[in-house]
């Protein structure tokens, strides 16, 4: 993102505000803050502009509010180690100072991870009077702190805190000053909270607001669960590089790497780069603080519709190719018509032309093209994307372009997840499993995984079971065919079942209905006239003693 249009650092020419009685933080320096403790406090500072009904409406001024505070506790303890090392303040500040503009004029990190300016740290946004402009004094602070980093442009300078609508403050600075001082009551230093625990309880508040939000939710949140069962079946090797093209919130990306450190614990050094683009500008800037916060600051990411800009492209050289993709893109899309697809640059739609009414299989095609010659990638799709054209005898272009990606044997797998798991639709899903490398052993073969019993019923949403994902996971590292949950077909098998690859049509997982004798069914349906018959007679003389009684009278 540019720079502001005057070539002037937000903040530079603003007059010096009084000074004002400081509040004192609310804080013990030393806290060592749980994931209980942080959910709830994160939960409370969203509930305290309008209570829990309205606070998914605000949740783009709640998410850069928490990550603000963060930067600003984390530059204090910085600052405060350069003091240790050099025994005096101010020599330290001057010290960082004259890194970071050194570092800005190199292009270069500097030795503190981001640089707060003074005026704009948080006790000075906790401190400042609520007179009507203390909306506008916190995106100034959020715009300049951007300015001098820039990492940060796009991510903190997206939300205007002083914006209206219908000429009425969305955030007046009484809730506002509610939401700084609900968010003042804990650190978040290097000490108060490790960036896993910190992270994980983002990932808490986007579920929380997705909970919320309803059908918009999906274009920024996948379940946790889903994405645990991605990153598990993927499990990422050291110094591999893992792509979202559609990352939303980051979620994906960020379990791809939790996955990591927990199967290698002594080798987080050597974990997979993360890359992500995203389209909308708000969730991109909500993708970057989770990486932030998870402290995964070697991630990538790219701004804009990836189908027709990549952000991770070279002209003339075509796609960057990774080792894993894991993504989540929206079902059914109908951005795009045929002569996109057939004008395409990249040479990515050469198993065929998707529908101008779903792009599922054109993202299929660009994530298979972006995998490198042994890459594997897991994709959540619609269910119908799968099996649809199947059985007609109409051409159908979906079908087309199963029938050369299975035949191409791109496909790996397919496994059907439990219905309403997903925030914009109550359809179930499926997740497709591409590898362009299989192993001798599983060429000319798919799994269908069939997982739709595996949940627990929870409001709003239904819930993947770790069992279901463990079980998923164990099906396709053994390759294997398993009662009422997997089985291993052959390419001949999925030609018969014309590039049908839903696993309900190959794996049953209720109990086979019990089908009685054609006879016997007979024999019943003639007893059951026959006792109508005598019911229906006998109702008749009821009704015509009725008749004969009402005459008489």
């Amino acid at each position: 993102m540019a720079r502001t249009g005057n070539g002037h650092r937000p903040g530079a020419s603003s007059s010096r505000r009084p000074e004002q009685p400081a509040l004192p933080l609310p804080v013990d320096s030393e806290e060592h803050l749980d994931i209980g403790t942080l959910e709830t406090w994160l939960w409370d500072a969203a509930c305290a502009i309008r209570g829990a009904t309205d606070a998914p409406k605000f949740k783009d001024f709640i998410l850069p509010l928490v990550f603000f505070k963060r930067l600003s506790d984390v530059f204090d303890d910085e600052l405060a180690r350069f003091v240790a090392l050099y025994g005096d303040r101010e020599a330290a500040i001057a010290i960082v100072e004259e890194d970071h503009k050194d570092a800005l004029a190199n292009a270069r990190k500097p030795i503190i991870r981001f640089y707060v300016d003074h005026r704009y740290r948080w006790d000075s946004i906790r401190n400042h009077p609520t007179d009507g402009t203390l909306g506008e004094f916190v995106t100034e602070a959020m715009r300049t702190v951007a300015w001098d980093n820039p990492d940060l442009q796009g991510v903190l300078d997206v939300k205007d805190y002083n914006e209206r609508q219908s000429g009425q403050r969305t955030l007046d600075d009484d809730r506002l000053a509610a939401l700084v001082e609900v968010v003042s009551r804990h650190r978040l230093g290097l000490r108060n909270a490790e960036p896993d625990i910190l992270g994980r309880a983002y990932e808490y508040l986007l579920r929380k607001f997705a909970e919320g939000q309803g059908q918009s939710a999906g274009e920024f949140y996948t379940p946790k669960e889903v994405g645990d069962l991605l990153a598990a079946l993927i499990d990422p090797t050291p110094r591999t590089t893992v792509c979202d093209p559609t990352c939303g919130s980051a979620g994906l990306l960020i379990k791809a790497r939790l996955t990591f450190e927990a199967r290698h614990p002594d080798q987080k050094g050597r974990a997979p780069r993360l890359y992500g683009q995203e389209l909308n500008p708000v969730t991109f800037a909500m993708a970057k603080m989770n990486m932030f916060l998870h402290d995964y600051t070697d991630s990538h990411f790219a701004i804009g519709d990836t189908m027709r800009a990549p952000g991770f492209a070279a002209p003339g050289l075509g796609l960057t190719r990774f080792d894993y993709v894991v993504a989540n893109p929206m079902w059914n899309q109908d951005s795009y018509g045929e002569a996109f697809y057939e004008h395409d640059d990249y040479g990515r739609f050469g198993y065929g032309i998707p529908p101008s009414s779903s792009a599922d299989w054109g993202w299929v095609q660009h994530m298979c093209a972006s995998l490198d010659d042994h890459g594997r990638a897991t994709i959540v799709l619609d269910t119908g994307a799968v099996s649809r054209g199947s059985g007609s005898k109409n051409a159908n272009k979906e079908r087309a372009i199963r029938r050369a990606m299975v035949e191409a044997d791109l496909i790996e797998g397919v496994a059907l997840l439990p219905e309403n798991l997903f925030y914009n639709t109550t359809a179930p899903g499926i997740v497709l499993l591409l590898n362009r490398a299989k192993p001798a052993a599983r060429r000319g073969q798919v799994l269908l995984v069939n997982a739709s019993a595996y949940l627990v019923k929870r409001k709003p949403k239904n819930e993947l079971t770790a069992e279901g994902i463990a079980a998923v996971v164990d099906a396709y590292r053994a390759w294997e065919t398993r009662e009422r949950l997997s089985r291993v077909v052959t390419l001949e098998e999925v030609r018969a079942a014309d590039y049908n690859l839903s696993p309900s049509q190959f794996v049953e997982v209720g109990d086979r209905a019990q089908h009685r004798p054609l006879g016997a069914i007979l024999a019943d349906l003639h007893e059951a006239r026959i006792e109508r018959e005598r019911t229906d007679a006998a109702l008749n003389d009821v009704l015509a003693k009725l008749t004969l009684i009402g005459v008489s009278e």
